[in-house]
């Protein structure tokens, strides 16, 4: 197969799939509350990742190693995907949204040079603070629309701020503590660990009803096999393949895919500031995350 296949076109598919998580949880939300839908969508993940965990032989890290692996999964998959969710059901777009968490490597990057004593080049210092003016001019559009239903409720910024605190802190703390685990183990215990979290969150805060339609159906089943699955699947494969750094590199381009979707299935839009904001935070992640050539191995 020639080389272009895994270094392009599977990360980009890679790209598509995480970007379809916001649409996926848009499609879905109207028919169950965010916590009861994400408990639902783990429950159901751990069914076929506990098949592949027994056909291919997975190899179990000790309690300690467990541990962090189950931190990782609060942060990563319970902070971020209930922030996103939340956001997405108390009124955000997914294009918005999407761009707010897409700012994860340039909040990584500060965590790493705070907590790991990681080296961020000047160039990076240059993204992290496009990035932030970016969303600063995305925000202000919609801080400041009329109150016609366009503007944004304050909570909807808590719930996607957590979002991105949950899966930036979650991202180097992975990076610190579990970058040995297997990936089959280590996605099993992380999801049972956000299973417990959305559980605990669903039984304390909501009601629980689920309107068991066929929109939301499909749209939880797309988000079990297409996203927690498929996408981790392919992530495995790549990192095999070598090409896990065509990932990172294409990372910044899940927000304009996700406001282009969003357009063409939601009928979104994003006034002239909110788009201009978007390209400028997408040329600041854009500068943190892809390594020029003359400084690639």
């Amino acid at each position: 197969m020639p080389p272009v296949f895994y270094s392009f076109f599977v990360p980009a598919l890679f790209v598509w799939l995480w970007s379809t998580g916001f649409i996926g949880g848009k499609f879905g939300l109207p028919y169950a509350e965010p916590f009861t839908l994400l408990m639902i969508r783990m429950l159901i993940t751990l069914i076929p990742l506990g098949v592949l965990a027994v056909v291919m032989r997975t190899r179990w890290p000790g309690w300690r190693g467990a541990g962090h692996l189950a931190v990782t999964g609060l942060l990563v998959h319970g902070c971020y995907l209930g922030g996103v969710f939340y956001a997405i059901d108390q009124g955000m777009t997914a294009g918005v949204v999407s761009l707010i968490v897409g700012l994860q490597p340039l909040l990584t990057a500060l965590a790493a040079v705070l907590f790991l004593r990681e080296r961020v080049s000047g160039r990076q210092w240059l993204g992290l603070a496009l990035g932030l003016v970016g969303v600063a001019l995305v925000l202000a559009e919609k801080l400041g629309a009329p109150s016609d239903g366009a503007g944004l409720p304050p909570m909807t910024l808590v719930w996607a701020g957590l979002a991105l605190l949950g899966i930036s802190l979650g991202t180097v703390y992975q990076k610190r503590f579990g970058t040995g685990a297997d990936l089959i183990a280590g996605t099993l215990i992380q999801f049972t660990a956000a299973a417990a979290f959305f559980a605990i969150g669903a039984f304390t805060l909501e009601t629980r009803t689920v309107e068991w339609t066929l929109q939301f159906q499909l749209a939880l089943g797309w988000l079990v096999l297409g996203l927690s699955v498929s996408a981790i699947l392919i992530l495995m494969w790549l990192i095999r393949r070598g090409a896990a750094s065509q990932v990172a590199s294409l990372f910044y381009l899940v927000p304009p895919v996700t406001a282009l979707e969003a357009y063409l299935l939601f009928g979104e839009t994003l006034g002239p500031l909110a788009v201009l904001g978007g390209l400028v935070a997408i040329t600041g992640v854009g500068l943190v995350t892809v390594r020029p050539a003359s400084a690639r191995p």
